[in-house]
């Protein structure tokens, strides 16, 4: 049990959710189809194979203990000194900051967000990663002077908010999907351009819902593979519709896609007619909320707890314990990271007492 500091609170963990980010520091770069099992029930070990290829890219964890759980939420049982620590007692709050994936967290109490009255921690616990990446979108895109976003994995938790959000404040978002039933999902929340990247019209339609938006950003959770090839040869087919005079450096609009996850593994392949004013470069929460400085990045949590139950609500697949998490059938659950399967771990489940 850790004893908090005069600025920090000590928090019951009661839940914290699966996301991708967790899972790639939960087996970085294991081919986890050689997983093998062993250990207890209490106490599981998990054993896997790291290709040689992806090596290179851990080598510096290797030997070290990783604590993972990038977010969560529970209830103040403990504070330090300060009377802002102490008048944090007895709440239930959100906080993130790494390693929640832990039945007790000491952690600084400007890294917890206190939840209205009556919320659960099960509600709040996503309210961070997800939330705050959907608006850190919007906002990128109003400071980096865009006018509407393509967003890909669009049916997912995250993407779901996205489009509440765009469709709250009037901004143009084109979706880009992998399933007709992930189109259908999307079209309920009242998503007006959804393409379906399966389908043999793809490009064309991917064309013209960036004419009827003007979306010249995107964000790429897929990463591995041609699509931001493709985003951008669209985005290029769309500033050089009325293009009266021929120019072998193509459009002068300038076309952003920013990379914010790796659902594909595979290299980025960046070949097209896309001109020469374009950029492919990474986007990552934190160094964005640290950018824009406290004031602006406060003002997006305050959003947030006000449209906990509505706009950032989240919905889980099931959730599991800290050691159900390790048991082959539940990795096999959530390592799909299927869309509208988001699992959550209760670390006080199980637990005497």
């Amino acid at each position: 049990m850790p004893d908090p500091l005069p600025d920090e609170v000590l928090v019951r963990i009661e839940a914290s959710p699966l996301n991708p980010s967790d899972q790639g520091l939960l087996f970085g770069a294991a081919d986890m189809s050689t997983a093998t099992y062993s250990g207890t029930a209490t106490h599981p070990v998990v054993t896997a194979t790291i290709p040689p290829e992806r090596m290179k890219a851990v080598a510096g964890r290797v030997d070290q203990s990783m604590p993972v759980g990038n977010e969560g939420a529970g209830v103040v049982i403990a504070a330090g000194e300060s009377d802002p620590a102490r008048a944090l007692l007895g709440k239930t709050v959100a906080l993130f900051g790494g390693a929640m994936y832990s039945q007790y967290r000491s952690i600084k109490i400007e890294q917890c967000l206190v939840l209205p009255e009556g919320t659960t921690p099960a509600e709040g616990a996503s309210c961070f990663i997800n939330p705050l990446t959907a608006l850190g979108m919007v906002e990128t895109m109003r400071r980096e002077g865009h006018k509407a976003l393509v967003h890909t994995a669009a049916a997912s938790n995250l993407g779901q908010m996205l489009n509440k959000i765009c469709l709250a404040d009037g901004v143009g978002l084109v979706n880009i999907v992998r399933s007709q039933a992930q189109d259908k999902t999307l079209r309920a929340l009242g998503a007006v351009h959804v393409c379906d990247s399966t389908s043999p019209a793809f490009m064309q339609e991917l064309t013209a819902a960036i004419i009827a938006t003007g979306a010249t950003l995107a964000f790429d959770a897929i990463g591995g593979g041609p699509l931001a090839a493709h985003i951008l040869t669209c985005m290029e087919a769309a500033a050089n519709r009325n293009a009266t005079v021929y120019s072998r450096y193509g459009s002068t609009t300038h076309k952003q896609v920013y990379v914010y996850g790796r659902l594909n593994l595979r290299p980025i392949e960046l070949d097209g007619p896309f001109g020469m004013a374009w950029g492919v470069g990474g986007w990552l929460l934190w160094p964005f909320l640290q950018k824009i400085g406290p004031a602006a990045a406060q003002a997006l949590r305050e959003r947030i707890v006000a449209e906990l139950k509505t706009t950032f609500a989240s919905h889980y697949a099931g959730s599991m314990s800290l050691a159900e998490a390790l048991q082959p059938n539940a990795i096999a659950a959530y390592g799909r990271r299927a869309t509208g399967e988001k699992y959550l771990i209760t670390p006080q489940k199980g637990v005497a007492g």
